[in-house]
């Protein structure tokens, strides 16, 4: 069934303790063209944001796995020099939508709405970062502080926050035994985490331990699924979702 599926994975480093020995074909790509691509029919199953899924609840979701943070999650933050409440303009990346909304709806709850735009930022604007990009730049010189999302996030609600789960399109058969095959991979691979980290080449091997040991976690249980709650309801409240609440498929 692996060889045969049509999978698709987030190019990000957070990501790889979640697909690293799946034995079939894995489309990578940024997680708005993942998003489309499933939606589209392209894909029978992705780790994409969970945004999508608040979206567009046509999907099952696998259960007990996510791409989380319960605190700083470190790749997933605004860049800035001035005072956050100065801010007139962010440039955002938007291949993440969960982070451009999360961003949207963190700053409208302190009474803030600069304009975000999309494109590249000038030297010294503000610009929200995620996933490998946002890695980067922070180990670059520089005098840019860094408002985490995640951080923010926990401080403001006292929860996780899940940023991508594992959505398994409607019509596709046997989405118990590809959960299955899922979370039986992403356990492998926490025990194993030495390997997965040296099959990498992109980052230093102790700050990748770092990374998924500190910032990330890659559960989907009862506290993430009331942070996934919460963020639907962020998100209603500042009107970037519909407000009816939704019912998880799980498998």
């Amino acid at each position: 069934m692996a060889g045969s599926l049509r999978v698709g994975c987030v190019k990000y480093l957070n990501a790889r303790p979640l697909i690293y020995g799946w034995p079939g074909e894995v489309h990578f790509d940024h997680p708005s063209a993942l998003c489309r691509r499933l939606a589209a029919g392209e894909l029978d199953v992705a780790l994409v944001s969970s945004f999508e899924y608040l979206r567009n609840p046509i999907y099952s979701i696998v259960d007990g796995v996510a791409i989380a943070s319960d605190g700083p999650v470190f790749s997933v933050v605004l860049a800035h020099r001035e005072p956050i409440e100065q801010l007139r303009e962010i440039t955002v990346d938007p291949a993440s939508e969960t982070s451009v909304n999360l961003l949207r709806g963190l700053l409208a709850e302190r009474g803030l709405r600069p304009r975000l735009v999309s494109g590249a930022a000038g030297p010294d604007g503000a610009r929200l970062l995620i996933g490998d990009q946002a890695i980067e730049f922070r180990q670059r010189p520089g005098e840019f502080q860094f408002w985490d999302l995640g951080e923010q996030w926990r401080n403001l609600y006292h929860l996780p926050f899940v940023y991508a789960l594992w959505l398994i399109r409607p019509e596709v058969a046997g989405a118990k035994e590809i959960a299955g095959r899922l979370r039986a991979l992403r356990d492998v691979n926490r025990q194993q985490m030495e390997t997965v980290i040296a099959a990498g080449k992109k980052f230093d091997q102790a700050f990748c331990a770092r990374y998924y040991r500190d910032h990330l976690r890659f559960g989907f249980g009862e506290k993430e699924k009331e942070g996934l709650w919460m963020f639907q309801r962020l998100c209603a409240k500042h009107d970037l979702l519909p407000t009816p609440e939704l019912s998880l498929t799980l498998f």
